[in-house]
């Protein structure tokens, strides 16, 4: 066993994983810019949305490419990448609305600020799941957590801030965004190192495909159809729940002003409960990440995600009748519990499945479902409010459940069992 001493505090690895997801998750604020551009450049709300919807799936992919490439690469550099990436992604934006240019804008936040968000959400997980193979689910989703909570430090601190001492010129707020990021991820993303050979907190034995028996290969992993259920599970999650991260605010905006309260007929006031939801369903998408972690540690990694996509189907089929804003609000704060449940329970679950070794090559690869989601989702909603104005919430909340539906089907025929190829198996 490696000396304690010649390592550091890989609590302190976790701490600057979490901070760096943190700045990484303000993507999930999106929202709260939705209806400020399309009012402001007069933009649809389908054209607005796929700058989202192009940052999400450059996101998966470019954490694919990152998980193949940790090993090689290392993951201060990577993380410190990403980091550099995403920072530059809202430089660009700001340049973009300064030019009133939407392709530029996707190219800034899209493609670029997507390729950062996606290089730099895979190196965490990875690492700090190899600092902690004593705690798997609760540690990971830990890290992940701080994802979920970037809306909040977004929504209720960067964004007010800057809308109000910018007088909501949008240019300068996305320009100063890009500063914050850059000064905040780079001495994250430096801190984050792997585990000396040799490196065993406890006397733990890890369990996983990779402990015994020949050794598998990132292919016959990814192309397994245990993988393929895996991501299956996950984009229909990511789906259905993504649709509340791009809209919820303009949908409970809506429901406000239909409620006939004269406290909202202000579009200040509207604005403002709109944040407010962002902010505390974030809270949810944060902590369900850590609760789903820890749960899957005790019921199970396939258990828990028949739980937390089983129990969404009845909270869509529920949110066609609802009109109270407020229970509106909840159901969006479980939905949003369970969204980020799929990504606090996955990293463990490709660990026990798949193993360490290929550990960060299978999530990797596996992120490009929240590729597939981050389209699907946001997309559905977007063209389902452009084209029934008058009652989108019908068909949006009917789509969320089909989608959650066919998840659930996926989840039932997975296992906990770790994957073995068949040749292998039957020898």
């Amino acid at each position: 066993m490696t000396d304690a001493r010649s390592y550091p505090n890989r609590w302190r690895i976790a701490i600057f994983g979490t901070l760096l997801q943190v700045c990484l998750g303000t993507v999930y604020a999106w929202s709260f810019f939705q209806k400020p551009l399309v009012s402001t450049y007069g933009w649809s709300n389908s054209q607005v949305a796929w700058t989202f919807s192009t940052a999400i799936c450059c996101l998966g992919l470019a954490a694919a490419w990152g998980g193949m490439n940790l090993s090689k690469i290392g993951p201060r550099k990577l993380a410190m990448a990403g980091g550099v990436l995403f920072g530059i992604g809202y430089l660009v934006a700001a340049l973009a609305l300064s030019l009133q240019n939407l392709v530029v804008l996707y190219i800034g936040y899209g493609f670029i600020g997507g390729a950062g968000l996606g290089l730099g959400y895979v190196t965490p997980v990875a690492t700090v799941a190899k600092w902690f193979p004593d705690k798997k689910g609760l540690v990971t989703g830990m890290v992940v957590m701080g994802f979920g909570f970037g809306a909040l430090v977004m929504s209720k601190l960067i964004a007010p801030i800057l809308m109000t001492r910018f007088d909501h010129n949008l240019v300068q707020v996305f320009f100063w965004i890009g500063i914050v990021m850059l000064v905040l991820t780079l001495p994250a993303g430096f801190n984050l190192i792997n585990p000396p050979d040799g490196f065993s907190p406890t006397k733990t034995t890890v369990s996983g495909p990779s402990t015994g028996g020949p050794a598998l290969t990132g292919r016959q992993c990814v192309l397994s159809g245990k993988f393929f259920m895996m991501w299956m599970v996950l984009t229909c999650n990511v789906s259905a729940g993504i649709m509340f991260i791009g809209f919820q605010s303009p949908m409970l905006q809506a429901l406000l002003r239909d409620s006939n309260a004269a406290k909202y007929a202000d579009p200040a006031a509207l604005a403002a409960a709109g944040a407010t939801l962002i902010a505390i369903s974030s809270v949810f998408n944060g902590v369900g990440r850590f609760f789903w972690g820890s749960l899957s540690d005790k019921v199970g990694r396939t258990n828990a995600f028949r739980l937390l996509v089983g129990s969404q189907i009845a909270i869509f089929i529920a949110l066609i009748y609802i009109k109270s804003p407020w229970i509106f609000g909840a159901l969006v704060c479980y939905v949003l519990l369970c969204y980020g449940g799929g990504f606090g329970a996955m990293p463990a679950f490709v660990l026990d499945v798949f193993g360490p070794v290929q550990m960060p090559v299978v999530y990797g690869v596996i992120l490009t479902g929240w590729s597939a989601g981050g389209i699907i989702g946001p997309q559905l909603a977007a063209v389902i409010r452009d084209r029934f104005p008058a009652n989108p919430g019908v068909y949006t909340y009917a789509c969320g459940a089909i989608l959650l539906a066919i998840g659930f089907a996926f989840s039932l025929a997975l296992s906990d069992k770790p994957f073995a190829p068949r040749a292998a198996a039957q020898n």
